[in-house]
């Protein structure tokens, strides 16, 4: 049985810490070997082409092309006084507007790389609600229905804030049909189980809407733990010279975040990064830290970020199921010659 883009992208991120329970001894090193990442560009936006897709279903894409956007149409109903049905010209012809966000799979592990960040244009989801006339005293749920037969929710509340959109762009184009066409759910912070694509249907609820992964043991909140990843060097590549330049991202879910640091002997010790100012609150970061390695050898560099409101990333490696993966982004750097720069 062939291996999965997901089942690869868990071994390359659980492989990534095996310097964290192996140490760098002899054995250590041929297990990390067997598992080295190569260095990651790091850009501030991801081309629409190489943003990570995850479905619930193999069918979901097939379905998503069997859509006839002539015939397709939004229906809004539940508890509002005005039940809308929009069609997609109708979705166009609204007040739109431009959104930089993140979007991060539940499943991404320690230095994974099932998330991306693009510029959404769309319309507010708050003002379609209003529109409806929303009973903002019974309403407690906003569920969302794709064509393809998925689901999910989210508070009334956090529906009614200005940051939730439902868009049609996605960098500039058209919103590709893998990633939701005609159009998908944009809720800052919220892992991408909540970001519902191909939706055809919202519906104010009065209770607790329990989703398809909800169903399935997953969690409801679903707001995205702080990240943080080291994308170069990679893990295991040999380093020459005497400086070297490190680089990643980092993450904070509903928050911005304010600190990135970097150790180079396994968290004992840790240094500030240098961030890049985000175009967005509701993007990663990309930060960079240039380091003059001490000697020769092998270091076990481990990041970690802390958002806006102090929030530390939590250290504790924890598996995705049921409200995402926690724990810190480890590497092993192995410095082969350091060059005097007179030399």
């Amino acid at each position: 049985m062939p291996f999965s883009r997901r089942t690869i992208l868990k071994a390359a991120g659980w492989g990534a810490l095996a310097g964290m329970t192996g140490g760098c001894d002899d054995i250590g090193g041929i297990f990390g070997r067997m598992f080295a990442v190569p260095p990651r560009e790091t850009t501030y936006f991801t081309p629409n082409g190489k943003f990570y897709v995850v479905n619930y279903a193999d069918s979901a894409v097939s379905m998503s092309r069997e859509i006839n956007i002539e015939q397709w149409k939004l229906h809004v109903k539940g508890q509002v006084k005005t039940p809308l049905s929009l069609g997609w010209r109708d979705i166009l012809n609204r007040d739109s507007y431009n959104q930089i966000s993140t979007l991060m799979c539940i499943d991404t592990l320690p230095g994974g790389d099932s998330m991306g960040n693009a510029t959404w244009r769309g319309i507010s989801l708050k003002k379609l609600l209003q529109e409806a006339g929303a009973d903002d005293e019974t309403a407690r749920d906003v569920i969302f229905r794709g064509i393809d037969g998925y689901d999910d929710s989210i508070p009334f509340k956090r529906a009614m804030q200005d940051d939730a959109m439902l868009a049609f762009l996605m960098n500039g184009e058209k919103l590709p049909k893998e990633h939701g066409f005609p159009i998908r759910l944009i809720v800052p912070g919220l892992y991408g189980i909540k970001n519902v694509k191909w939706i055809v249907e919202i519906e104010v609820y009065p209770g607790d809407h329990l989703g398809y992964w909800q169903r399935k043991g997953w969690t409801d909140d679903a707001t995205i733990k702080v990240f943080s990843r080291i994308d170069s060097p990679g893990h295991y590549q040999t380093l020459r010279g005497p400086e070297q330049k490190f680089r990643g991202i980092a993450f904070g879910g509903p928050n911005s975040i304010g600190k990135v640091e970097i150790s180079f002997d396994a968290g004992r010790s840790w240094n500030d990064c240098q961030i890049e100012p985000p175009m967005s609150p509701y993007s990663w970061v990309i930060w960079n830290y240039s380091w003059k390695p001490p000697k020769q050898g092998k270091f076990q560099t481990v990041v970690r970020a802390t958002d806006t409101k102090g929030r530390l990333q939590i250290a504790e490696i924890v598996r995705p199921q049921p409200d995402g993966a926690s724990g810190l982004h480890t590497i092993v750097a192995e410095v082969g010659t350091i060059e005097n720069k007179s030399g």
